[in-house]
């Protein structure tokens, strides 16, 4: 399968090898709850802390895919861990379940951090409608963190996510009314207070680097609107996967760079639309779509050329986090 980008100015590159600015169209060949009391940037002199499954050891075993992990795979070749090192020695991770926010305000989130080679930086991660429990979406926050980063992945729906059940079980009028009760001032303050959160926690770390934020579906809209209302303050670069619902009406408000990154088959996302969002916004963002991909392919994939794909947007989207966020503060 090929890909193509477009993409507005020479900012923030995804990468050297996978991105050519010679032409702004170019199709591509792929080669074959409890509150937490710890400053959790003090990766080196805390224990680890472990998620509600268990700590996952990243090494070269990490690179093994069968039938059976299709959608579960986590890669960790990109850190270049030793390949001798073994499971009990190279936990990379630590997670924690956690309550930011005071009182009613307060929400539940799960927090992934960098024991080794933490970069300091933090990520904000929007789930899908499935939520913040939801394996994919936790283990993709943990491959991000793997790469270096502190990725907060909060609950944005209160303990009332949209699960498979539902999914399968459910005429299409009960999910609009579900979704109907995800009312937007209050996903947007629960959004605000996870990245004030962060935010506090950097500056009582005596670290003031901006923040990067992630999104898939639902919150892969949410990073619109949440970057157009940030204004720069909080949050220096951003990556939409495949969003829905999105407002195209704030798009000009944006005032940083953002990856969107889409399959050429996916109803719920149409390219148009975020290559019009890519145009308004400018500040270098840029939209990469993969030729007959549909919706979710990169966090949920569903066939071994599904998972390709997935490794190059991931790729495509660590070198853009690097880039925008960690080489730039260097």
């Amino acid at each position: 399968m090929g890909l193509y980008s477009t993409g507005s100015g020479a900012g923030n590159p995804l990468s050297s090898a996978s991105m050519s600015t010679t032409s702004r169209h170019l199709l591509l060949r792929k080669p074959t709850p409890r509150h937490h009391q710890l400053g959790f940037l003090s990766t080196f002199a805390s224990p680890l802390l472990h998620t509600s499954s268990g700590s996952r050891a990243c090494n070269s075993s990490c690179q093994r895919s069968s039938t059976e992990n299709i959608g579960r795979k986590i890669t960790c070749s990109l850190l270049k861990v030793e390949d001798d090192v073994n499971d009990e020695s190279c936990e990379l991770v630590s997670g924690v379940e956690l309550s930011v926010g005071e009182g009613v305000d307060s929400i539940n989130a799960h927090l992934f951090k960098a024991v080794k080679n933490n970069n300091g930086t933090g990520i904000l991660l929007l789930s899908d409608i499935f939520g913040f429990e939801d394996p994919s979406t936790r283990e993709f926050a943990y491959r991000v963190a793997c790469n270096g980063y502190n990725v907060l992945l909060p609950d944005l729906f209160r303990g009332d996510p949209w699960t498979k059940d539902r999914l399968e079980d459910r005429p299409k009028n009960l999910f609009d009314k579900w979704i109907s009760e995800q009312e937007p001032q209050r996903v947007a303050k629960d959004i605000a207070t996870s990245a004030k959160w962060m935010v506090d926690e950097f500056l009582a770390a005596g670290i003031s680097k901006k923040l990067g934020l992630i999104g898939f579906c639902f919150g892969g809209g949410k990073v619109i609107e949440v970057l157009a209302q940030d204004q720069g303050a909080y949050f220096g670069i951003g990556v939409s996967f495949y969003g829905t619902r999105i407002d195209t009406s704030v798009a000009s408000n944006i005032k940083v760079p953002i990856l969107f990154i889409s399959g050429d088959n996916d109803p719920l996302c149409p390219v148009n639309v975020l290559e019009s969002i890519e145009r308004s916004i400018g500040r270098g963002s840029r939209v990469v779509v993969f030729k007959g991909r549909g919706h979710g392919f990169a966090h949920r994939p569903q066939s071994f050329e599904e998972d390709e794909d997935a490794e190059q947007a991931f790729m495509m989207m660590r070198n853009w986090l690097n880039d925008g966020l960690v080489a730039n503060t260097c």
